[in-house]
């Protein structure tokens, strides 16, 4: 490091000439390290599960699946989830852990510039053992010093890149909470429609079946059949009592559970979600798309892409540490007497170029680049993964609500006949035409065929949730974790 003082025959040091030489060299060079190039991700052409029962192989309308529940056509339905992605802590959390990824992006950048550091300190001494003989002597010093690492083989700019991957893989996942915040919340609103359906029918049951027993017992105070009968008739009737508490908890637990989705405490939507409802229908008709839209609208999907990515970056970052490190550094600094007497004062420059070079480390650096490269290749077999997970789960989904619409169809037929059957053996036992062992019997097929059947509807519903869910809807550019990366 070579010192300069001012002086009258002093010449300027050509410092303007040294960062124009170190900003050639750096938009010369470009960053080392691989380039990230998007996987090829082979697709099947169509869906190997059948689109029938009303669902269409077709491109689906891009703005259908941002806003999937609508289809339902329940007001509160989508009053709830807008609600959800707007007060619920998961998301908020994941919209928080957005903010920390742009912030590292920004501590990244900030390796591109130089740093300026100032200083400043004054000392006072003083000489001598009699005070009337004593001198003190007081000295100031100032002065700023500057730095600045060239980035000549992109290793910062390869950990910026590596920053902003990161970056982008938490907006992910954010849509990819939101996804399944939307999904649980409707699966859960379909649950509080369907206990309190299965509710008002237990009640009609057990008014049914309470009738059914004072008859009996009027039948048996006259003498016209035995005590068996009567205790048929009276373990019957409790037995559909017996349904309603655990009808009850269920039904309490789904509003808690929308309550905490909401971001709000437990029993804050049992008054407004008090008044019984049935279970929202499913539409006739749905568009599906193609399985390659799965690389589009899937935020798993995305975020395991942008990880790989950012994986792909931090090779280069690795494999920069191979190079030599070039610097510019310098200070310029006063040093005087006193503050009041500029002739006293003495300015100094120090500066110029430095280079380091980690020629021996045992090996460390190339294992390192070892490491990245192996970590590289565990995330694009994640993201792999990632995609024939997505394939299984909408395949499971399209099995499962097809599969569902062909047993809600046979549940409503089999109802159908209990109706039926249950009038004809009520008439048929107050007419003294058959025993109370066939209206018992005939009841309590239907109390159970009803219940089986609102609970295969309420099944039909969830795996459709389930269905847009594994399709990756319920998000778009409009969506909270977008509005949040706009508003900064």
């Amino acid at each position: 490091m070579t010192t300069f003082f001012f002086r009258k025959k002093s010449r300027p040091i050509p410092l303007i000439g040294v960062v124009g030489l170190a900003l050639l060299l750096l938009t010369g060079c470009p960053a080392v390290g691989p380039d990230y190039v998007r996987p090829d991700t082979p697709m099947p052409e169509t869906w190997n599960r059948k689109a029938d029962a009303g669902l269409s192989p077709a491109a689906a309308d891009p703005v259908d699946p941002a806003q999937w529940w609508t289809v339902f056509k329940d007001e509160k339905l989508s009053d709830l989830v807008v609600r959800a992605a707007k007060g619920n802590l998961d998301l908020k959390e994941a919209l928080a852990r957005i903010r920390e990824a742009r912030a590292k992006r920004g501590k990244e950048a900030a390796g591109l510039f130089p740093t300026l550091d100032g200083s400043a300190k004054a000392s006072w001494s003083r000489s001598g053992d009699v005070p009337a003989e004593s001198e003190t002597k007081t000295g100031f010093q100032a002065g700023f010093d500057a730095s600045w690492e060239i980035d000549l083989f992109g290793g910062t700019r390869r950990s910026i890149e590596a920053a902003q991957a990161d970056l982008e893989a938490s907006e992910e996942d954010s849509r990819d909470v939101l996804v399944s915040l939307e999904a649980e919340t409707a699966t859960n609103y379909v649950q509080v429609r369907a206990y309190q359906t299965r509710l008002r029918m237990t009640e009609e049951s057990i008014q049914s079946l309470d009738a059914t027993r004072r008859l009996v017992q009027l039948r048996f105070q006259a003498g016209l059949t035995d005590e068996l009968a009567l205790r048929q008739a009276e373990y019957n009737l409790e037995n559909a009592r017996s349904q309603r508490p655990d009808l009850k908890v269920s039904l309490e637990e789904a509003l808690n559970r929308i309550a905490v989705l909401l971001g709000e405490h437990p029993g804050r939507v049992h008054e407004e979600l008090a008044e019984p409802q049935e279970p929202p229908s499913p539409p006739s008709g749905i568009a599906l798309g193609i399985p390659a839209d799965l690389l589009r609208r899937r935020p798993d999907i995305r975020q395991a892409e942008r990880q790989l990515a950012a994986q792909t970056a931090r090779i280069g970052a690795a494999t920069a540490d191979l190079y030599p490190k070039f610097t510019l550094a310098g200070s310029i600094g006063l040093e005087t007497l006193s503050l009041t007497d500029a002739s006293s004062a003495v300015w100094n420059l120090t500066g110029g170029p430095g280079l380091s070079w980690a020629l021996f480390q045992g090996g460390a650096i190339r294992k390192n680049i070892e490491v990245q490269n192996a970590l590289q290749e565990q995330y694009l077999m994640a993201y792999r993964s990632t995609v024939l997970n997505a394939l299984e789960e909408v395949e499971n989904a399209l099995a499962a609500y097809a599969q569902e619409q062909q047993k809600q169809k046979s549940l409503a037929e089999a109802v159908m006949a209990a109706e039926k059957a249950a009038d004809l053996a009520g008439k048929k036992y107050q007419a003294g035409q058959t025993d109370l062992t066939d209206l018992l019997e005939a009841q309590r097929s239907l109390l159970t065929y009803r219940d089986q059947r609102t609970q295969s509807e309420t099944a039909l519903a969830t795996h459709l949730i389930r269905l847009f869910k594994a399709l990756g809807g319920g998000w778009s550019p409009d969506s909270p974790v977008s509005q949040a990366k706009a508003a900064k």
